[in-house]
């Protein structure tokens, strides 16, 4: 019998295991309810020059700059409680744990995401996710720039990528080649971008939702 390649699931978080375009839509409102209009504006102008200078959503951080702004409101300060116990566990898609529970069955699930050192962290753990791949966690500010690193701490014949953005399917192909197949979920609004789906090439396989990975079995992942 031929020996099965050593395989490494490396599993985004938001928008492919979690929905994270709803826990955006929950802040926004919360902000607006809590805040006002004007508020919730201000803060989410400010994550988004946030994103440019880091390329990552740093979400305490952009309230450490909304609270200089606003230094004689109080009330601002429990922005941070909202953010840091908010349930990620029911924001989980469908098949999520699930999913991952499946891709164990063939070698390790390790969560590979880009965010900040605290809030995302946070994330994973409320989520459940943290403890769904035992541990095996990584957070980078470009993950696909950290190939090697990933290599070193999760060494493998044949890596699977699942990821919501094709931008980073693609950076990541181009690297890899076929060491890596490549699966991705069409959920949130990066991965229904029409110009982003115009622009990169396919992955070497699509689902609908992350819940359809359960119909796949290892010849599927090895085969590209």
């Amino acid at each position: 019998m031929t020996k099965m390649p050593a395989v490494v699931f490396l599993f985004d978080v938001d928008n492919t295991l979690l929905d994270n375009d709803c826990v955006q839509a929950d802040l926004k409102e919360h902000l607006q309810q809590a805040y006002g209009v004007e508020a919730r504006d201000r803060y989410w102008a400010i994550l988004e020059e946030l994103r440019s200078e880091l390329g990552y959503v740093d979400y305490l951080g952009a309230l450490e700059r909304f609270r200089i702004e606003t230094i004689h409101r109080p009330d601002v300060l429990r922005m941070s409680s909202w953010l840091v116990d908010y349930p990620f566990a029911d924001r989980l898609y469908p098949g999520a744990l699930d999913a991952v529970k499946h891709a164990q069955q063939w070698g390790p699930a390790v969560i590979l995401s880009d965010g900040d050192a605290v809030f995302q962290p946070r994330k994973v753990e409320r989520s459940g996710l943290w403890r769904a791949v035992d541990d095996r966690v990584l957070i980078y500010i470009h993950k696909e720039c950290e190939l090697e690193s990933v290599e070193r701490l999760y060494p493998a014949d044949h890596y699977v990528l699942i990821d919501d953005k094709l931008r980073i399917l693609d950076a990541v192909k181009k690297i890899w080649r076929e060491r890596v197949t490549t699966v991705f979920p069409k959920q949130g609004h990066y991965a229904l971008d029409p110009k982003t789906l115009a622009e990169y090439p396919p992955a070497d396989i699509e689902l609908t939702r992350i819940g359809d990975l359960l119909t796949y079995d290892s010849t599927a992942f090895l085969k590209n």
